[in-house]
């Protein structure tokens, strides 16, 4: 039998639930929480399985709460349960500890399995969450365009060269070269020179 709790602020989300859920022979309902103190307070003298979570309650935000029961009680499995579908969300859920993400259209077949595949130390993302996260991902992933100067003085960068000797060889103010170099380290988000060549290295840009 898997114990499952809900930390919800609105009313209707958790009855919706208890109704959803109460018929499923292998799934017991074992309380609920409307704010983060709450749900704290319960884990002292109780326990569960899965807890569905919000991220938007009154007190805390449900990523900070994930974090804070992940690491009390490490057993307990959290299922994110949102409106919200940014990747942003999602990603910061599952750094804290999640091990999936629903969201609150989900019927009852789409909470069940999640629960089940948690359970079993597997990993649950509704669709538009998974979706969502890919596309974040890809845009993290993705290296913004260099132009062709930029590249000129990327290389250059990497072969030890100066803005002195960089403006030389490329018949262009040291400003310019100075301005290519800052661009270079805004496009790709490195602090220094030592990041940019690593990160080039790392990335083929050289």
């Amino acid at each position: 039998m898997t114990r499952v709790y809900i930390v919800d602020d609105h009313a209707v989300v958790i009855e919706g639930i208890y109704s959803l859920l109460q018929k499923e022979k292998d799934i017991e309902m074992a309380g609920y929480a409307t704010n983060a103190a709450n749900c704290m307070q319960y884990f002292i003298n109780h326990t569960t399985d899965v807890i569905l979570m919000d991220i938007s309650l009154p007190d805390m935000n449900g990523v900070d709460l994930c974090k804070i029961i992940k690491k009390n009680y490490p057993g307990i499995m959290v299922l994110a349960l949102s409106t919200f579908n940014q990747g942003t969300y999602i990603r910061k859920m599952m750094e804290s500890g999640a091990s999936g993400y629903l969201l609150k259209n989900a019927g009852r077949q789409e909470i069940v399995e999640a629960i089940h595949l948690v359970m079993k130390g597997k990993t649950y993302f509704s669709f538009d969450a998974g979706q969502a996260l890919k596309s974040t991902t890809d845009q993290q992933n993705a290296i913004p365009p260099l132009t062709k100067r930029e590249k000129e003085v990327l290389v250059n960068i990497a072969d030890g060269l100066t803005n002195i000797q960089i403006a030389e060889k490329l018949f262009i103010s040291t400003d310019t070269v100075d301005s290519h170099r800052k661009n270079l380290h805004a496009k790709l988000n490195v602090k220094n020179t030592a990041m940019l060549i690593r990160f080039a290295v790392e990335n083929n840009l050289l």
